[in-house]
């Protein structure tokens, strides 16, 4: 599974099934990786941001740029347990955990309320202003300090 161009085995199947909490059955891993085989235009083993870009359905999302900075350089394995938090199969808490990283878009561990209008921003475009932005009831039952800070945990318990 080193380079992109070997084939899998049946260990490597295995593997990546754990990797990814078994959410992908055996023939859905070969479906991905012919496809992961196919991004990876060069053989390098890794996809990076330009050929995640090169798929027209992820270039045109409006939230691609913060999506390409978890994404760039993935190998195989990460690739399957990036895209395993898609499916119908993940838990609540591993999709929360992805919403969380595309709003902390500065890693530190916290959602400001400056994230989430970055997110509005890249979301609404031109289509709505900063000022109708900022007035949104995104989270009535948060107070302005909670947003300012929510940590993962919080930001866990807002959603559910």
């Amino acid at each position: 599974m080193g380079s992109a161009s070997s084939m899998l085995t049946q260990y490597d199947i295995e593997e990546v099934q754990e990797h990814c909490n078994k959410l992908f059955s055996q023939q859905e891993i070969v479906s991905l990786y012919q496809r992961f085989c196919q991004l990876d235009r060069n053989a390098k083993g890794f996809i990076s941001a330009d050929e995640f870009l090169s798929v027209p359905e992820f270039a045109m999302n409006p939230l691609s740029q913060r999506l390409l900075k978890m994404v760039d350089g993935l190998n195989f394995k990460d690739f399957v347990a990036f895209l395993s938090t898609f499916s119908a199969k993940a838990s609540l808490q591993q999709k929360i955990e992805l919403i969380f990283k595309v709003y902390d878009s500065d890693c530190n561990g916290k959602v400001t309320f400056n994230n989430i209008i970055e997110v509005l921003k890249d979301l609404t475009g031109s289509f709505m202003s900063d000022k109708q932005r900022e007035v949104l009831p995104l989270f009535p039952s948060y107070s302005v300090y909670h947003l300012s800070q929510s940590v993962m945990e919080q930001f866990y318990w807002a959603e559910t």
